[in-house]
């Protein structure tokens, strides 16, 4: 389909009123994209349904024979599946821009009076919507099979935001997958073949030390593993990380913080300029 040149009454409106034009192009397809997944809940099944069976099949099954140092299985795992889950979120983000691209729902946006940018945004927004309804009901399961919180309520607040910071830097970088890759089927492919093994071969579900030592090097230096250690950290969880850790492990919440802006700066500009020259024309 052959797109128009977009309406700028936004960009150009004389009386100043950009943002109010803006938030309201933005409100209006963040309803549209949360629309979609009241319509199709399944499309929520790989941070919801998924990640509440690994919770029990690893509580249930496997938390007798997993030791943790100096703690208990159930609640060093809830961190780990929580960040596992987020990861996988890129496949949500990646299929929906994949799909709207290749049906002409862009091109079809851009023939409106509506801002260029409110797309993404939206997007952006009613995906980290739908991943926070994913963490909120994690939370619940893992509290219903004994997980519990120990630090105070700020520490608390601060992990959930830096999930909720790696959900945006999945978000970014599923969008840029998306804008990529030709369909929602390779999409899939590619989000999968990515993330399974960096959620495995991280301290996801088994502690540091239940690794060889070679594998061990990679998983103290995955980013998965970080995140999940800052996330048991700011819990008040068991982390499982011995005393000689490399680096990451050892200052996981500043790792993480580094990780999750690395993958921001890297993929947000990358799928800005992506997303402008697949609908340019």
């Amino acid at each position: 389909m052959t797109a128009l040149a977009p309406a700028s009454t936004d960009f150009d409106d004389p009386s100043g009123s950009r943002l109010r034009w803006f938030v309201g192009d933005t409100l209006a397809m963040t309803k549209r994209n949360l629309a979609h997944v009241r319509q199709v809940p399944e499309k929520l099944a790989d941070v919801t349904i998924q990640p509440i069976m690994f919770v029990v099949l690893f509580a249930y099954v496997f938390g007798g024979v997993i030791a943790v140092p100096g703690g208990n299985y159930r609640e060093y795992l809830i961190g780990g599946i929580l960040v596992q889950s987020l990861g996988f979120g890129i496949m949500g983000p990646g299929v929906s821009i994949a799909t709207d691209l290749r049906e002409g729902v862009v091109d079809r946006f851009r023939t409106m009076p509506a801002s260029r940018s409110a797309y993404l945004v939206a997007h952006v927004v009613a995906e980290l919507a739908a991943i926070s309804l994913a963490v909120i009901l994690l939370s619940l399961t893992g509290l219903v099979v004994g997980w519990r919180i120990h630090e105070d309520v700020a520490h608390a607040a601060a992990a959930y935001g830096l999930l909720m910071l790696f959900a945006t830097a999945m978000i970014c970088l599923g969008t840029l997958i998306g804008i990529v890759a030709r369909t929602a089927d390779s999409v899939q492919g590619i989000a999968f073949i990515a993330v399974f093994p960096l959620t495995f071969m991280a301290t996801t579900f088994v502690p540091l030390t239940g690794f060889s030592s070679g594998l061990r090097h990679v998983v103290e230096w995955n980013p998965i593993s970080a995140l999940a250690g800052a996330a048991r950290t700011l819990f008040g969880n068991p982390t499982g990380i011995p005393a000689n850790a490399a680096w990451p492990m050892e200052h996981c919440v500043l790792a993480s913080l580094l990780w999750c802006v690395a993958i921001i700066a890297v993929a947000l500009p990358l799928a800005i300029r992506a997303f402008a020259r697949r609908t340019e024309g």
